[in-house]
């Protein structure tokens, strides 16, 4: 019997890095095979002279989503978009009702005022189908409009309260006041994305007491309605004069 030759350290690296491209590849594979097949589902609105001129709004049918607003001058800058599993299933289903937009006539084809160019735009695995329309009738395409153009008010509120908490304490009743309008309308889809932003200003001395107490109201009425749990208490100021950081002590 010929004694075995112990495998030498070129030889052991050489099958090493072979065992380690195969599980990259294994990897890789696994990795496609999850995310075959999730589809985005993409709402699209161009409108000259309003404001905003620019919506894009893109939910992918597993995880994912981005709303991008803003003018048709402006670079883009799509910015991450929380939606709840239900609301992510109703966009789907009322899209599965549309055939996913494929071969679909929605818009209504009689003299309208322009309303807005809309798209509703499905891709998938490379395939994409969609469908341009000014005004439609549909049901499900209603439906999906509203959703969308519900969350493109609820982000234009909050960016306006956001820039009033930082730039124009003074008009930030007024951008509560306009957020109360649509609250009122029933058609934002999740208005307690806006319950932080409602928490500071209620909690913060710097805001004028009439602005608070909408915030506050606007909060309450918010958590009732959706279950919402209570704010968080604000941290306690500091003590007058307590010392901030443990430096070394002053020279006599």
């Amino acid at each position: 019997m010929i004694p075995r030759q112990p495998l030498r350290l070129t030889q052991i690296a050489a099958r090493f890095a072979l065992h380690a491209a195969l599980l990259a590849v294994l990897c890789a594979a696994c990795a496609a095979t999850a995310h075959a097949g999730d589809a985005t589902i993409v709402y699209h609105k161009v409108f000259p002279g309003s404001d905003p001129e620019f919506v894009e709004i893109r939910v992918g049918q597993v995880q994912g989503a981005t709303w991008d607003i803003r003018q048709i001058a402006d670079a883009a800058d799509p910015q991450p978009l929380d939606i709840r599993p239900a609301l992510r299933a109703k966009i789907f289903a009322l899209a599965a009702a549309l055939n996913n937009f494929d071969g679909v006539d929605l818009n209504v084809h009689r003299r309208l005022a322009n309303l807005g160019q809309k798209t509703f735009r499905y891709e998938r695995d490379g395939v994409v189908h969609e469908t341009t329309f000014n005004y439609t009738m549909d049901s499900n395409a209603s439906q999906l409009l509203e959703i969308f153009e519900g969350f493109t008010r609820q982000q234009v509120d909050l960016l306006s309260i956001e820039h009033s908490m930082k730039y124009d304490r003074l008009g930030i009743n007024d951008a509560l006041m306009q957020f109360e309008d649509d609250l009122n309308e029933r058609t934002l889809p999740q208005p307690d994305a806006l319950l932080p932003a409602l928490d500071k200003i209620a909690a913060d001395s710097r805001f004028l007491n009439l602005a608070r107490e909408r915030a506050r109201s606007l909060a309450e009425r918010i958590r009732a309605a959706t279950g919402a749990p209570p704010a968080s208490a604000p941290s306690p100021p500091a003590a007058p004069g307590a010392q901030r950081s443990r430096g070394p002590a002053p020279q006599r």
